[in-house]
């Protein structure tokens, strides 16, 4: 495999940050590759979103506005990716490892006869060929795969594990032409979404995190709630917290619970443990809330207030709400 290929999920032109990480991950690969990286947009709206990829440093850009895409279930995107990558050359794919993603790269592999590595969470290169490493198990284990030797590889890649870094070197956009004679069954008769009514932790830009310091499941709604709302955030939980009952695992955020990756990140009452880590250790600015001072998590934040946070974290909420007003 010498090139690497960006699957940009999206709806109406409209992503996720996952589709800025591959693109800054996929100039990586490619370089310690020798290749050239790639990304595919699909569908109404690619046109616009690819404008805003360009930013990211992507060599090419792939694009179709054909309203098949959006009309039938995923074979004609599948017909896409298939085209760019044969017309490409050996490459690595890879795909947002959402719902989505996931059964994408599972048709692109069968299509390509390529090996497939999921949840993928870090990358490296070895004599040319690509390293997966990803949690298993439910993180109990945590496996590295290497592709064999064959043209094409799939990989299902954890949003927030890597960050997104836009270097505005303007990659190319070139139309993708339409496969030729081929003919869909199953179309997408309606599409129907359940709004949370939470800002998902994902796509939070500030998220505030409790743990076993919090004794309990009611500081996560009187104490952190309000600092979350009041930075525009949400509410994160270590396992420990979720373990106990006092959040449910959703809010759960490490190796074997979600990784995120926020402009801000406040740990409160986490002892920190590598578990915690492999699931923020990507945020842009950490601080710990925490009576120890030694304690794990003070080593990789970029700020530790030692103290009570019954104490410390109302008072914060009371300074962000009024700043905001002011």
């Amino acid at each position: 495999m010498r090139n690497v290929i960006v699957f940009v999920e999206h709806k109406g032109g409209q992503t996720r940050k996952v589709t800025f990480e591959l693109a800054t991950e996929a100039r990586a690969l490619a370089d310690a590759l020798g290749g050239k990286a790639h990304a595919v947009v699909l569908g109404g709206g690619a046109g616009g979103l690819a404008e805003r990829i360009k930013a990211y440093p992507l060599d090419l850009i792939h694009v179709s506005e054909d309203g098949d895409v959006d009309r039938f279930l995923i074979d004609p995107a599948i017909d896409y990716l298939e085209r760019v990558a044969k017309s490409a050359g050996p490459s690595l794919i890879l795909v947002p490892n959402t719902m989505y993603g996931r059964d994408v790269a599972g048709r692109i592999a069968a299509r390509l006869n390529a090996g497939m590595a999921a949840d993928v969470t870090q990358f490296g290169v070895e004599g040319g060929r690509v390293a997966c490493t990803a949690p298993k198990l439910g993180g109990v284990a945590i496996t590295t795969c290497l592709f064999k030797n064959t043209d094409y590889g799939v990989a299902t890649v954890r949003p927030n594990a890597f960050s997104a870094q836009a270097d505005g070197s303007g990659a190319e956009i070139v139309a993708i032409e339409k496969p030729a004679g081929r003919s869909y069954a199953m179309t997408i008769e309606d599409d129907v979404e359940e709004a949370s009514g939470e800002l998902g932790l994902e796509e939070a830009p500030a998220i505030v995190s409790g743990g076993r310091g919090l004794g309990g499941p009611e500081p996560f709604e009187t104490v952190l709630k309000p600092l979350a709302d009041a930075l525009g955030g949400a509410v994160g939980a270590s396992r420990a917290a979720a373990d106990a009952g006092w959040v449910p695992y959703s809010l759960q955020i490490g190796q074997t619970g979600k990784t995120v990756s926020p402009q801000l990140y406040i740990a409160c009452g986490i002892s920190g443990a590598i578990q915690h880590k492999v699931g923020m250790r990507t945020a842009g600015t950490i601080i710990a809330i925490n009576k120890d001072g030694a304690s794990p998590i003070a080593e990789f934040s970029d700020l530790v207030v030692v103290g009570d946070l019954f104490q410390i974290v109302p008072e914060l909420t009371k300074l962000v709400k009024e700043s905001k007003s002011s």
